[in-house]
């Protein structure tokens, strides 16, 4: 019963995803960017803690549902819009994880929990919230760096990087080490890091 239930879920995050018109490229073909995203969030979840709650497996598909409607550009420029930005977004999807939650038939206490998930309340504190941030750091390293690399000077993606390493708890470090990344990251997460201490 829970895992038809979760399987509902799940495809219904991947429906709404698949909508997503913005396009990446992945083995050749080009597919609906969130959709992607969500399902490289859940094999990084999958290979990391293959043992992840209901919850906790909810929460990391569906942290991005429908993210392309909120586009950055509709906030003001600066840290304080990019912040607001940030915090919407995440009630935002909290809100329609929780709608489809419910359709499916999970109850009140249980789409709180993965709306507190994918709001990362209580990071420091509550080991799954920080999953989702070490899964996401992980995604981003992984999937994402290459080409981000590219379009960013050195000096700025420094800080980048030592802001993703910061995020990331002991766990995530150790499963970051084990990536095949580019030959330059060492010594620009170095350079980062120092400027943060």
């Amino acid at each position: 019963m829970s895992e038809d239930r979760l399987a509902e879920v799940i495809a219904a995050i991947d429906a709404a995803n698949a909508r997503d018109s913005n396009k990446i490229e992945v083995d050749g073909r080009l597919e609906p960017a969130e959709f992607v995203y969500g399902r490289r969030m859940s094999e990084t979840l999958a290979r990391v803690v293959p043992d992840a709650s209901e919850h906790l497996r909810i929460a990391v598909r569906g942290q991005h549902i429908e993210r392309w409607t909120s586009p950055r550009k509709s906030y003001p420029e600066g840290r304080g819009g990019y912040l607001k930005w940030r915090k919407d977004l995440q009630n935002f999807h909290a809100k329609r994880v929780g709608e489809i939650m419910a359709a499916a038939g999970y109850g009140a206490d249980e789409t709180a929990r993965v709306g507190a998930l994918i709001r990362k309340e209580r990071l420091k504190s509550d080991a799954e919230a920080q999953m989702i941030e070490d899964v996401a750091c992980l995604v981003f390293l992984e999937h994402y760096l290459d080409d981000f690399m590219q379009k960013t000077d050195q000096d700025k993606l420094a800080g980048i990087l030592a802001k993703t390493w910061n995020k990331m708890s002991p766990f995530g470090h150790e499963h970051a080490l084990e990536l095949a990344l580019p030959a330059s990251v060492p010594a620009l997460l170095e350079r980062g890091l120092a400027r943060l201490r």
